[in-house]
């Protein structure tokens, strides 16, 4: 791992307005879910990276291992052009 990459950039961050609940939604999909949410889009990403930090030192504290990042999965799509 680059040493300029936390661990948190490992993981696919989503934060999304939700027309039931009027405020964005924060959430990391495969591990956390719908964790956090808030009337500013980046209040919201802030709160989740918080929380995505916590996760991850709490299971390193506890010796549990993380779940698998989306940094190991390939991607790929007909319409993606490299």
């Amino acid at each position: 791992m680059p040493h300029f990459m936390k661990k948190r950039d490992h993981y696919l961050k989503i934060v999304e307005w939700s027309d039931d609940d009027q405020c964005y939604v924060g959430s990391i999909p495969g591990w956390i879910g719908k964790c956090c949410h808030g009337d500013n889009e980046e209040d919201v990403y802030r709160q989740l990276c918080q929380i995505l930090d916590e996760w991850i030192e709490i299971y390193e504290k506890d010796e549990i291992l993380l779940p698998a990042s989306i940094s190991d999965k390939k991607y790929w799509h007909p319409s993606f052009s490299v």
